[in-house]
């Protein structure tokens, strides 16, 4: 599945759980690490556990793994999929470590072209 497929879902799949603050940085141009950051913001420790799974879960049914996962048991969790890097962080950790602003060279991406209505609930 192509960079922009995975994108969309896990976007998604981090909006339709209401993850805040979240963004998607296209740092292909700029980086050889991957194609796509994707950053968002969780209330808690649940949160952040719940959006990590929702994305796995909804990746998983389109055939695609995590290449690694880090930070299940903290602040930062981060799911890398290769060509997409999804980084889930509580608020204090987000402030802390400032990934949109450490790559504010990459092009933003306009999520509201790719997240679909919320038919789940």
């Amino acid at each position: 599945m192509d960079s922009f497929n995975i994108l969309k879902i896990a976007a998604n799949a981090l909006n339709n759980k209401k993850a805040m603050q979240l963004e998607a940085i296209y740092i292909e141009e700029i980086s050889d690490l991957s194609d796509y950051f994707v950053i968002c913001t969780a209330t808690s420790n649940a949160h952040i556990r719940a959006l990590a799974d929702a994305v796995e879960e909804k990746l998983k049914e389109a055939g695609v793994m995590p290449n690694h996962i880090e930070g299940k048991a903290s602040d930062w969790l981060l799911l890398d999929y290769g060509t997409v890097v999804i980084h889930i962080f509580g608020k204090a950790s987000r402030e802390f470590y400032a990934l949109d602003h450490m790559w504010n060279d990459g092009e933003q991406v306009d999520l509201d072209k790719i997240l679909e209505l919320n038919l789940e609930g």
